[in-house]
């Protein structure tokens, strides 16, 4: 028994600190580059996900925000990116990391904060909280608390596109804490027996809740997995919006011409624990600094525009200041907007 015990010990030491296996530098070819315009989109909307999820930080400690809060700080280059591969019509679901995808596809900041808040002008009505909030008029369907439930839930979305014979492509997120989960599995085959127009995201930060990918999954080249399937799939660099753009343009036109499901895994990271209730003692506060210096996907973008001459200091400070005023507006909104009745309980439910 002392020699099994040494031998954990010596094991879990092995993976304190240190670089995670998928941080090392991979072979990723240069990414198109962005116009000026695609820039700019996607540094605003990048800005508009870190400081509204800031803010929600601080909601969530002064008391505003109850229960779990998953943010999505660090991982904004994935969604921004893959929504500008999109076209009008097409559809989005994920877990419950997704205040970042419900603000790129569109959804009403305001409505956003309400819902985490609890009030009744939230886009669930205040029932839903953080990891359950839907809008079908942006292609918006949910954020979803169970883990990987959402992969068949997106590919019987795709299945209904098909049958539709509608042109429309699904963007199935998951994380690669999910990606061990059999229906997933299940999914895949579906997808690919029919060829449904699906796009399987996997936005890897690294950690799942907690665990390293290496210490909980035998393979650990996610874009892998659907190859039983004969499902072609993709690593990318999560942290630069152009690689996500371009990757994207190339799974979604895949999918929408007819050849099925297509997997991307995106590399990336998350600067925050799981949920707002993690410490996050499990990696190095060096590991996470790191990453912000040499990765951060805003500053990269951030950088271009300056170097290229595509905006000054002061145009991104004012575009900081703008977007810092819509995240406080739908804060203030949020804080003072009533609860939901509690007749709203009885409502919603299906039968």
């Amino acid at each position: 028994m002392a020699n099994a015990k040494t031998k954990q010990n010596a094991s879990n030491a092995a993976f304190q600190g240190g670089t995670p296996p998928q941080d090392k530098p991979h072979a990723f070819k240069a990414p198109p580059e962005f116009t000026k315009e695609e820039e700019l989109k996607a540094y605003r909307e990048m800005l508009l996900i870190r400081r509204f999820e800031e803010k929600s930080g601080q909601l969530y400690g002064m008391g505003f925000i109850g229960g779990f809060c998953h943010l999505y700080i660090g991982q904004e280059a994935v969604v921004v990116g893959m929504q500008m591969a999109l076209e009008k019509g097409d559809q989005v679901i994920t877990g419950y990391r997704d205040h970042g995808h419900m603000l790129a596809c569109g959804m009403d900041p305001k409505g956003v904060m309400a819902e985490l808040t609890g009030r009744r002008s939230g886009y669930s009505k205040g029932k839903g909280g953080s990891m359950h909030m839907f809008s079908v008029e942006t292609g918006f369907f949910g954020g979803h608390g169970i883990v990987g439930a959402q992969v068949p839930l997106g590919t019987g979305l795709a299945f209904a596109a098909k049958y539709r014979d509608n042109g429309r492509v699904c963007l199935t997120y998951y994380g690669d804490g999910a990606a061990n989960q059999g229906q997933i599995y299940e999914a895949f085959n579906m997808a690919k027996l029919w060829s449904l127009p699906v796009v399987y995201v996997i936005e890897n930060n690294k950690y799942g809740m907690g665990t390293r990918i290496d210490r909980v999954s035998s393979t650990t080249d996610l874009s892998q997995r659907g190859l039983s399937f004969n499902i072609p799939g993709e690593q990318v660099d999560g942290m630069d919006v152009r690689a996500v753009k371009a990757a994207g343009d190339r799974a979604v036109r895949f999918a929408r011409e007819g050849k099925g499901p297509f997997i991307l895994e995106m590399l990336t990271y998350r600067y925050r624990g799981h949920s707002m209730s993690d410490p996050a003692k499990y990696r190095t506060k060096e590991e996470v600094d790191e990453m912000r210096r040499e990765h951060d996907p805003i500053e990269q973008v951030r950088l271009r525009l300056i170097e290229k001459g595509w905006a000054s200091e002061e145009d991104l400070k004012g575009m900081d200041k703008d977007v810092r005023a819509i995240v406080n507006e739908a804060a203030d909104f949020a804080q003072n907007e009533p609860e939901p009745d509690a007749s709203e309980l009885y409502t919603d439910i299906a039968v």
